[in-house]
């Protein structure tokens, strides 16, 4: 097993295992910062292993939108959040056993659906040289907008709806609101708000 060792697996391996090592941490650890930072070290480790696998346009698109934007946004939301509330609701032993038989239920899906004939070193073989003229946009586009242009489309229209259905939910009109209106409250009147009513005065009793 040792011939098929190169340099390309050992970085490989490497920095799988730093992806393993980060997502569990991003469900284990109780600090919502360190759980989103955690995240995006996942994420530079995933767009290393993408870029040792020759795909360097989704590594620099991991980059840049994901680890760039995407976890900027949740790490300014987690951030507002009570922390210190969080940590003492949290219930993470609570769930941990049912986690633990989540996990081993999927890697013992994922074994007995792929098999252990695709494991090991001597399934990754180094990749072979690429022409001089090799373009990896060229081909993933070509890949996404000829072979998938179909399913490309009809998760286009998907994620269109999910954007209009957000958008009218947020603008819905409140239902069964209470709210107070300040241009009503100035432009009340007296006669509106007390109602003076003619009483004839009780007729004084006798012994009182």
């Amino acid at each position: 097993m040792t011939e098929f060792l190169t340099p390309l697996h050992i970085i490989f391996y490497v920095f799988a295992a730093i992806a393993v090592c980060s997502a569990v941490a991003v469900i284990t650890v109780r600090n919502p910062v360190n759980s989103v930072l955690s995240l995006v070290i996942t994420f530079f480790s995933m767009a290393a292993i993408w870029m040792t696998l020759r795909a360097e346009f989704l590594s620099l698109i991991l980059l840049l939108v994901y680890v760039g934007a995407v976890m900027t946004l949740f790490l300014f939301v987690v951030m507002m959040l009570n922390i210190t509330k969080e940590y003492q609701q949290s219930g993470f032993v609570r769930y941990l056993p049912f986690g633990v038989i989540i996990v081993l239920l999927v890697i013992g899906l994922t074994i007995a659906a792929v098999g252990p004939q695709y494991f090991g070193l001597a399934q990754m073989p180094a990749p072979a040289p690429e022409p001089q003229n090799y373009s990896n946009i060229h081909n993933l586009g070509s890949m996404l907008y000829v072979e998938y242009a179909y399913p490309f489309e009809i998760a286009g229209v998907l994620l269109l709806a999910a954007i209009i259905a957000a958008i009218t939910l947020t603008h819905r009109p409140p239902l069964r609101r209470k709210v107070q209106n300040p241009g009503d409250q100035i432009a009340v009147r007296p006669e509106d708000r007390v109602r003076l009513i003619k009483m004839p005065p009780e007729p004084k009793q006798e012994g009182a």
